[in-house]
């Protein structure tokens, strides 16, 4: 009986129009996976270039004074974002 069912199917299992849809489907996949790590490679690249190539570092900055403290302004990652605290030394 399964030698009835190959012989009828053209001598195999995966018949030849089931191999050329398999190997669209791969070639396709191959594309979209080829496409998708080149724009990994773009942004991390991207990235690189808009840090300027140096990491990041927070910045202070004493911006005034309060009965004798320091007033210090504390930029996490060089953004638009400011935490103030006071600095006082013991004396």
């Amino acid at each position: 009986m399964y030698n009835d069912f190959t012989e009828q199917q053209g001598g195999g299992i995966i018949s030849d129009e089931d191999k050329y849809a398999l190997k669209e489907f791969l070639r396709g996949v191959g594309v979209f996976a080829g496409a998708s790590v080149v724009f990994i490679i773009i942004l991390i690249v991207l990235a690189h270039f808009a840090s300027g190539g140096k990491p990041l570092e927070p910045s202070f900055e004493v911006v005034d004074t309060y009965k004798g403290c320091d007033v210090v302004r504390y930029a996490p990652h060089q953004v638009a974002e400011y935490k103030y605290f006071l600095h006082c030394e013991n004396k």
